[in-house]
């Protein structure tokens, strides 16, 4: 019997770790692709007559790359202004420098005596001592600079900016014609690449047009992708369908005035540099019968949202939704060859299949089993790579999410939700869960309806995340132990200071965890009404600290500001992370929520692991890394 014993434990250990071999490896060889970036470098003016710098460190870097800075003024030899190589951090303050001149700066590499150029920039005399770069744009009368997304479009290594210039929109609770949803492109000079128009027959408000921006094809370069319809204006100037068609119940007195509620409904990806339609596609999941989705004035059918993940593992898929009140359907699909090919359908088909009713005004995506291929956190519910339903809590609908490794001490990711309980319903207010199996890990607000939650490491002093929400006046750790008052602000995070904790990020400031404002975006506003939110918020320049685009008072301008707090912590850009970088993709979805990344970022956090991704680089593209080749207010940029 012991012998017996011994050689079964002894064949189990064996399976045991063939499957565990097996699936590491698996798991090794799924590297996400992801688009190719150069340093980012920017330099900003500060008060005191000095210079901050800052740059990234990309997934290709070993951890302890060393780099160095060089000033020239003009006409005058370039001198070397760090004394030793640069190893802690990636941003430098230039105290010596003389700030009415025209100076340029130059940043390498270095490898023992071997020195390798990275990016060059030049900030000229007379610019202003100012904390953001601005960016010119041309909006339409009547229209307001709304949603920023970022990408590639071009292939040079630095973002352009994607933005929705939103004129009168309605609610789907709401009756009434709105304007026509424009998108354009923008380099960070100012430079219009191109703008598309939607046309009538898509309304205009923030539960109809979802956008995405990402290389869905692997080129190097960004695609554009949202719904469409008769009328839309690609940017080359080419309709899509019937241009003469109008879908739009425009009867003043009739009880759905100003909606839509038939004819045809599209899918198109677009050129990133032209903004020329590529592929167009009937729209899915489609609408059918209006009351399958819970009414008909297609309030509940026309629900949407959308994301970007990594099915399987190495590819990026997008994935359109449709509902999430009652039924709830998404349709992801892969694109390649300037094809769309449909990969998965998940689609719960009536208001009673347990995964029914469980979407958020907003959504994730992570790998929340660990087997190297990303799930949909859809609201209370989750979405296998498969498209299968992984689990489904019941919780129902709500609207602030947060997924992310909020207990670093708790194997594996979690998420933090709140809940709505209107109507006299009963329920979990707000729910922390295991993102793998769903298991609940605290409950609050008991049969209390809750509008808005966060959960961030926001102290500097301590490890792991704290919960809140609006409505309740404590807040709570990962264990869900009172451990002090909440902050008043329960809207967006951000990174910005010089510690690894996360700052407080509402309107146009930004909040320090019991210390208050420590920063304000004076003649700048935030988007979404009472929502209060960025245009954007991500790290798109320099280090790891994230930057605010909020648009300016006259909505003629965008303005990036960037963060001149010096800092010793070095982490890799946080777009190399797939799952932030995702993050980045859905922020303006629905109901704008801050972004997370795949391993816990905050105080007391390991050292950084050099990112698993494959980064693609545009065939045709710039041969040498290089900071951005453009030239805004405040700043100027060019390549080497």
């Amino acid at each position: 019997m012991n012998s017996l014993g011994t050689q079964t434990r002894v064949i189990l250990v064996q399976i045991w770790s063939i499957s565990a071999f097996v699936l590491m490896v698996g798991v090794a060889w799924a590297q996400p692709h992801m688009e190719y970036l150069d340093r980012g470098l920017v330099a900003i003016k500060t008060t005191g007559n000095s210079v901050f710098l800052s740059w990234r460190l990309v997934a290709t870097d070993d951890y302890d790359k060393a780099f160095h800075l060089y000033r020239q003024y003009t006409g005058k030899k370039k001198v070397r202004i760090t004394e030793k190589a640069i190893t802690a951090g990636t941003n430098y303050v230039d105290s010596t420098v003389d700030a009415s001149r025209d100076v340029a700066y130059t940043l390498v590499s270095t490898s023992g005596e071997h020195e390798r150029l990275e990016g060059q920039l030049t900030l000229h005399g007379k610019d202003a001592v100012q904390p953001y770069l601005e960016i010119p744009l041309r909006t339409p009368k009547g229209y307001t600079p709304g949603d920023v997304s970022v990408g590639d479009l071009d292939g040079d290594g630095s973002y352009e900016l994607i933005i929705h210039q939103t004129g009168k929109a309605h609610d789907n609770a709401h009756n009434g014609l709105t304007d026509d949803p424009v998108f354009q492109a923008y380099k960070l000079d100012g430079t219009l690449m191109w703008e598309i128009n939607l046309g009538k027959n898509i309304r205009e408000g923030a539960h109809y047009t979802q956008f995405l921006v990402y290389d869905f094809d692997g080129d190097g370069r960004a695609e554009f992708v949202c719904k469409t319809a008769d009328g839309t204006l690609d940017g080359q100037g080419t309709v899509i369908g019937d241009a003469k068609a109008d879908w739009r119940d425009t009867v003043r007195t009739s009880p759905t005035y100003g909606r839509i509620l038939k004819g045809p409904e599209f899918l198109t990806v677009f050129d990133g540099l032209t903004g020329a339609a590529l592929c167009t596609v009937d729209y899915l999941p489609e609408r059918g019968d209006l009351q399958r989705w819970g009414d008909t004035k297609a309030n509940r059918s026309d629900r949407f949202l959308a994301c970007v993940a990594y099915l399987d593992g190495e590819h990026p898929s997008l994935v359109m939704t449709r509902g999430y009140y009652e039924r709830t359907a998404l349709v992801a699909w892969d694109f390649k060859d300037k094809m769309l090919k449909q990969r998965w359908v998940f689609d719960t088909q009536t208001a009673r299949h347990p995964y029914s009713g469980q979407g958020y005004h907003s959504l994730s995506v992570a790998d929340v089993d660990g087997d190297g291929k990303d799930e949909i956190v859809f609201g209370a519910m989750v979405v296998d790579d498969n498209g299968k339903g992984l689990y489904s809590t019941g919780l129902g609908h709500g609207d602030a999410l947060h997924v992310g490794d909020l207990d670093p001490d708790r194997p594996g990711l979690e998420v933090f939700g709140i809940h709505e309980l209107k109507g006299g319903r009963k329920g979990v207010g707000v729910a922390l869960r295991d993102a793998k199996t769903g298991e609940i890990i605290f409950k609050g607000a008991i049969d209390q309806d809750v509008p808005r939650g966060v959960a961030a490491n926001i102290d500097p002093a301590r490890r792991g995340a704290y919960m809140w929400w609006l409505g309740s006046p404590t807040l709570y750790n990962m264990k869900g132990d009172e451990v002090g008052a909440a902050p008043k602000s329960a809207n967006f995070l951000i990174w910005w200071d010089g510690d690894l904790s996360r700052e407080l990020l509402n309107s146009n400031y930004i909040e320090k965890y019991e210390e208050g404002i420590i920063f304000r975006a004076s003649g700048a506003l935030s988007i979404n009404g009472t929502k209060s939110t960025p245009n954007l918020s991500a790290d798109i320049l320099g280090d790891w600290r994230e930057e605010l685009i909020l648009r300016s008072e006259d909505n003629q301008s965008l303005r990036i500001y960037t963060s001149t707090v010096p800092t010793r912590h070095r982490l890799y850009t946080l777009m190399h992370d797939p799952q932030y970088r995702l993050s980045i993709a859905w922020q303006n979805v629905g109901y704008n929520q801050p972004p997370h990344t795949s391993y816990y970022l905050g105080t007391g956090m390991d050292r950084p692991q050099k990112p698993h991704v494959q980064l693609v680089r545009y065939s045709n593209g710039p041969t040498a890394t290089a900071s951005p080749g453009a030239r805004s207010k405040g700043n100027s940029w060019k390549t080497p």
